[in-house]
């Protein structure tokens, strides 16, 4: 779901940027991976992830496209991409700026997870990430079996790379895929559900709490839907902002519109395609 980094936060050099570039990378690589908002808040351990509801099933092959603004102004996309293989699922999702803000940093990332068709259980979660000068491609990948998650990270600029391993209780969710698990789980209008959320070694319960039934509005059309807030215990990044995914209201549960709202200014995914290919 393979490409991303922790979204929303800058990447931390020994140089500092201007803080109009700090913001431009921070709400360019973003919402793919919603979850990770919630999933900075100090790691926890977690219980393991509940399997999907009856009846659900993953798409065997669809391709979702988002426009993403920040404020007022176009900022970028994000295509996502479903495709069966074999008993499990692959995820992929690649994250683009544009027009002024790609003058000012660009970014081009690249992600894929794969992970369980029946269970929900990611096992390979891939990051390429190019922003700026920065660029860096990680695998995380988690051995059930022998109860590891095992990250490996290389920086293509300076050469310098890493290789971490850390215990993990069960089955879990990556920040990617997340954001298109909960759309398995029953959503009733008050409620809450949680998700356990690995990443980059962190094992995190994110919360999904079903607040209040809306209309949206995107360019592929007027969807009623269901606004959901993932937060984890520690709160949403402490005192940084929140995020919002409505999903329709039925029982595909398609998330067709994602918000965080920052400091420095709010950012929006609107759903613009939805095909089956």
């Amino acid at each position: 779901m393979g490409r991303v980094r922790a979204v929303f936060l800058p990447h931390q050099s020994n140089h500092k940027e201007p803080d109009q570039t700090v913001k431009t990378r921070a709400m360019a690589a973003p919402i793919l991976c919603v979850f990770a908002l919630a999933a900075l808040a100090h790691g926890q351990k977690t219980a393991t992830l509940t399997a999907p509801r009856a009846g659900f099933s993953f798409q065997q092959k669809q391709t979702l496209t988002y426009e993403v603004d920040w404020r007022v102004f176009p900022a970028g996309t994000a295509v996502l991409h479903f495709e069966v293989a074999g008993d499990r699922e692959r995820l992929s999702a690649t994250a683009d700026t544009i027009g002024a803000i790609n003058l000012l940093f660009h970014v081009d990332d690249h992600f894929q997870s794969t992970f369980d068709r029946e269970k929900g259980c990611t096992y390979e979660f891939d990051k390429q990430t190019v922003e700026g000068r920065r660029q860096v491609n990680s695998t995380l990948k988690l051995d059930y079996q022998k109860g590891l998650s095992i990250l490996d990270e290389k920086n293509l600029v300076t050469g310098q790379t890493k290789h971490v391993e850390s215990g993990i209780p069960g089955c879990l969710t990556d920040l990617l895929t997340g954001v298109f698990y909960a759309s398995s789980q029953p959503m009733e209008l008050g409620h809450s559900f949680v998700i356990p959320v690995v990443d980059a070694m962190r094992n995190v319960p994110v919360t999904m709490k079903i607040e209040v039934r809306e209309q949206v509005k995107t360019p592929l059309g007027t969807f009623n839907t269901l606004r959901a807030q993932p937060t984890a215990d520690a709160g949403v990044v402490k005192n940084r902002g929140a995020i919002w995914i409505w999903y329709t209201d039925d029982e595909r549960h398609l998330p067709v519109q994602m918000r965080a709202r920052l400091f420095w200014g709010t950012i929006t995914f609107r759903l613009t395609g939805n095909e089956n290919k």
